[in-house]
Order: C-alpha cells, then sequence, then structure tokens
C-alpha cells in the first residue's frame, strides 16, 4: 500500500507520520513530501523521534512535484494552524484525508515549553496515524 504525507516544509510533521507509519508495517511504502520543501529535516524532530527508538535522519525533505505521477492508496494532509498553507494535491489518488497538527517549529518561550510542544505533537501524531492504521490500512491490507 503506497502512502503519501504532505506538509508545507516537510521537515517535522510529515516527517514524523512518515515514520511512524514505516515502524508500524513494514509492508507500506510511505514517502512524505511538501509544497515549500525545506530540503533539510528539522533536527528537533529527529531528536525527539530517536527518542523513542525511530530514526528519521536518512529521510529526505522533498518536494511534492516528485510525487505528482505516482498512484496513491492514500494522501494524507497533517498541516494544522491557520498560517500553515496546507498543499493540494491533484495526483492520482484512492483515499485523501486530512489529520491536522500544530506545527511545533512555531513554539515561542522557554527552551522546555519549546522541547514539549514538540513531544506533544509527536505522540499527537503516533496516537493519530495509530489510529489510521488499525481501523482503515491494516484491514485493507
Amino acid at each position: 500500500m503506497k502512502i503519501l504525507i504532505l506538509c508545507t516544509g516537510n521537515s517535522c510533521r510529515s516527517q514524523m507520520a512518515h515514520g511512524f507509519l514505516e515502524s508500524f508495517d513494514d509492508r507500506l511504502e510511505v514517502a512524505s513530501a511538501g509544497t515549500e520543501a525545506s530540503g533539510k529535516l528539522n533536527p528537533k524532530a529527529v531528536e525527539v523521534m530517536k527518542e523513542i527508538g525511530i530514526d528519521i535522519s536518512h529521510h529526505t525533505s522533498d518536494p511534492v512535484d516528485l510525487y505528482l505521477d505516482s498512484e496513491w492508496d492514500y494522501v494524507i494532509t497533517v498541516c494544522g494552524g491557520a498560517k500553515d498553507n496546507c498543499p493540494a494535491f491533484f495526483g492520482k489518488v484512492k483515499h485523501r484525508l486530512h489529520i491536522g497538527f500544530d506545527d511545533p517549529t512555531y513554539a515561542t518561550g522557554t527552551p522546555e515549553f519549546i522541547w514539549s510542544e514538540y513531544y506533544r505533537v509527536r505522540d499527537e501524531i503516533r496516537d493519530a496515524f495509530y489510529n489510521l492504521y488499525n481501523e482503515e490500512i491494516k484491514p485493507k491490507l
């Protein structure tokens, strides 16, 4: 099953979702991309995933254009707040979903608070994608 996770920068939330889906089932073919891909991963996102045993450091931040000609079982957007411009994807897609999350890169305050936002968003992504996997994706495999 082919799944594409989309966001604007493809450096944080989409990368975490990508890592979680791959960790749930190695039969899934997962990619992530952004409409304004940053070209690099958010180091805090890499760190909070590493802390729970998921290494996303080898992922790449790719522009959505690389995936427009492919067919996808699922395209899932993860942009959350109003300041995000969630990408529209018009490729060949069986199921389109939006599961929005706050962007922890915009967190301000003490270092402790900023890290807590990364942990919160990471855990929200894990829970939402685990539910999606169990309830919708796994039964179709």
